[in-house]
């Protein structure tokens, strides 16, 4: 499974970049952003139908 993870802004977070990364990925990204503070909105990436 694909999750994009957005950055969002510190001040009225709203959103300031994305990315589209595994599963396997999604934690070492929220432990970076926990350590500096950053806050994320995470959601499963939409997937083409089939």
């Amino acid at each position: 499974m694909r999750f994009e993870i957005m950055r969002l802004d510190d001040v009225d977070g709203t959103p300031v970049d994305s990315t589209v990364v595994d599963a396997a990925s999604v934690n070492r990204i929220v432990q970076q952003a926990a350590a500096i503070g950053q806050r994320l909105w995470i959601r499963p990436a939409d997937t083409p139908a089939s």
